[in-house]
């Protein structure tokens, strides 16, 4: 966890009693005649405690000042002065009133009290026990003093809890922890830091950014809130000006080691990915997918910054034709950043150039839903059209040519695959063989119909139903078959020993 910080300026929430004048004794006795300076000293006190019951705590604790200086040995001014202090939120400055205060006399219960309140505020939950403990044994029977020593070690029962929980990294829980610690030391910076640190783990930045300039607004040069700061623009990829944050921490406090440790993971990764992308865009893929793999290696809690790694490395993937590791790589950049649209688009694509069209379907659906515009709105349309495609017979797959097949190449293929499949050809073998072989011959002649027709061949390449717009799709593979070979009666399958067979016209 960050590093101890001092304290903070908070309001306090709830008013501090004030002191009767019999409650402390004053080193030097009140006499019948009290000098001139005791009564002014005892005059400017009345007036502060009128503002302070006006709850004008700015002119309360000028005049409790003033009280002070008249008769500085007095224990009760400090110890009003220290309650104005608390309510205006100044727990340090409150802190040495109150020591004040019970060095002067440390019967005065009021003030022991004050003392543990200010370093309970401040996250010292060991002396403000010390303190708590001081007042009992002053009054056993002290109502406050009783719960103020509960508040203390329930904090220090919250601190124990969440260290563990750190070094489990139980991010949760400690920011549970710190916050219940913080409802009884609502001006320790030191949990405010735990808190924020955490906050940034969990990827929860603006709320961590929020402590952390609340700190720095009050203290601009403390360390832990430049680390935290930092820590945050790290996650949020923004690299270069987390590295200026990780700096100024390590200027404030150059053995901050978790800065340290920061600044150098942030130059590091900076350094890798820059130059995997300058690999990439030379066209040295080879090298760009080595130099991305290892910047995923720096790193594993900045997911932002890993999720571009792993998009990355997948294009150079795509670019190898490693098409399935190309999927895996932007599946993984998801994972991280489930938000991440170029990783959806990148594996969509992948998805469509290995025909996984349901898949790219789903990808495409998702970013369209994201970012609704005219390009992602085609490029689902585009995926679900293929997706429609797929479901149909591969006519060309039927006759084994490629998508862009010629005429003549459509026509030996033909030729091929029907006297490959015709019935003829296996009459001898089983009744199994002999149906699943009359199907091929059926699926190659209606496959040749369709491709062989240059309105129908069209239709099917766009997608379109071709039962439309009155297109016989009646198919007699027999026919089709006389009609290629010349008519009926132009061919015979004679067996030239067991198992061959040739075809000859007539």
């Amino acid at each position: 966890m960050a590093a101890a910080a001092e304290c903070d300026v908070v309001m306090a929430e709830t008013e501090p009693e004030l002191l009767d004048d019999e409650e402390a004794k004053s080193p030097t006795p009140l006499t019948s005649h009290p000098s001139v300076p005791l009564l002014e000293a005892e005059s400017f006190k009345e007036q502060g405690n009128a503002y302070y019951a006006k709850k004008d705590y700015n002119e309360a604790y000028n005049y409790y000042t003033k009280a002070i200086d008249m008769c500085p040995k007095n224990a009760s001014y400090y110890g009003n002065r220290a309650a104005t202090l608390m309510m205006l939120g100044r727990f340090r400055e409150a802190l040495g009133d109150a020591q004040q205060s019970v060095r002067l006399d440390d019967s005065f219960v009021r003030g022991h009290l004050r003392e543990g309140k200010c370093h309970l505020s401040l996250g010292n939950a060991m002396a403000a026990r010390r303190s708590f403990q001081r007042a009992l044994e002053l009054d056993h029977k002290n109502a406050q003093a009783q719960q103020e020593f509960k508040n203390a070690n329930a904090v220090i029962e919250y601190e124990k809890i969440a260290e563990t929980d750190f070094e489990k990294r139980d991010f949760r829980k400690v920011v549970f922890c710190m916050d219940r610690a913080l409802e009884y030391a609502p001006a320790c910076h030191r949990f405010k830091i735990i808190k924020a640190e955490c906050l940034a783990m969990l990827g929860r930045h603006p709320e961590a950014q929020s402590v952390a300039s609340d700190i720095l607004r009050m203290d601009s040069t403390n360390a832990d809130a430049l680390y935290v700061r930092g820590l945050c623009l790290y996650y949020e990829d923004c690299i270069e000006k987390a590295v200026q944050f990780f700096v100024q921490a390590l200027r404030m406090a150059p053995d901050h080691e978790k800065a340290c440790v920061a600044c150098r993971n942030a130059k590091a990764l900076k350094a890798k990915k820059e130059d995997g992308n300058k690999a990439f865009k030379e066209g040295n893929y080879k090298l760009a997918y080595e130099l991305y793999t290892e910047a995923l290696g720096i790193d594993p809690n900045n997911i932002k910054t890993n999720a571009k790694l792993y998009c990355n490395r997948g294009t150079v993937n795509s670019k190898l034709r490693k098409l399935d590791d190309a999927i895996e790589d932007c599946t993984n950049a998801v994972k991280l950043d489930d938000t991440y649209i170029k990783a959806y688009l990148r594996r969509a694509q992948c998805y469509m150039d290995t025909e996984q069209y349901e898949e790219a379907v789903r990808d495409y659906e998702k970013v369209y839903q994201t970012e609704k515009t005219k390009e992602h709105k085609q490029l689902l349309k585009n995926a679900q059209l293929e997706l429609k495609k797929s479901k149909r017979k591969d006519y060309y797959k039927i006759l084994g040519v490629d998508k862009n097949a010629s005429e003549d190449e459509i026509k030996k293929a033909y030729r091929k695959r029907a006297l490959m499949h015709h019935p003829d050809r296996h009459s001898g073998a089983s009744a199994e063989v002999q149906k699943e072989e009359e199907k091929k011959f059926k699926e190659v002649g209606e496959a040749f119909t369709i491709l062989s027709d240059p309105k129908k061949k069209t239709r099917y390449d766009s997608g379109q139903d071709l039962d439309e717009e009155g297109m016989n799709m009646d198919f007699d593979a027999n026919n089709i078959f006389k009609a290629f070979f010349g008519g009926p009666g132009g061919f015979s399958f004679e067996a030239s020993g067991p198992g061959n067979f040739f075809f000859q016209f007539g």
